[in-house]
């Protein structure tokens, strides 16, 4: 049985969440058009559409930073992706943390930074 996503609900998007394979720690959440999706299952990397630059992106084509799928879920009501990976380079977002969700609410409603990031965007990204 071949999988089938169900892209009609989100204006032809999928969310996919990014996952360690080896930790379980979730490292990013991203979207998936039809095209994304079958270029990951061809290539094996992860592959989503960019919402802000309305095209296709293999993460870690600038930074190096790849994600190689190690397993592909997806939910109950196949419209939610999620892909176990092997995070190449350590870390997988952009702000050169390991993941995007570096951003701890505390009880008193302030935020607390969790970790340190592992590369300089700006020497990454030229920017």
């Amino acid at each position: 049985m071949a999988p089938t996503l169900d892209f009609d609900k989100l204006d032809g998007l999928v969310p996919a969440i990014v996952q360690d394979h080896a930790s379980g720690d979730v490292l990013m959440v991203g979207f998936m058009n039809p095209e994304a999706w079958q270029t990951t299952l061809r290539t094996g990397k992860a592959t989503f559409y960019s919402r802000t630059r309305q095209t296709l992106w293999t993460k870690g084509l600038t930074s190096g930073n790849v994600q190689l799928v190690k397993e592909i879920r997806i939910d109950c009501d196949d419209d939610t992706v999620l892909l176990k990976v092997e995070q190449v380079g350590g870390a997988a977002c952009h702000t050169g943390h390991r993941s995007c969700f570096y951003k701890q609410v505390n009880a008193d409603g302030t935020l607390t930074e969790v970790g340190r990031p592992l590369f300089d965007p700006k020497e990454v990204y030229k920017k």
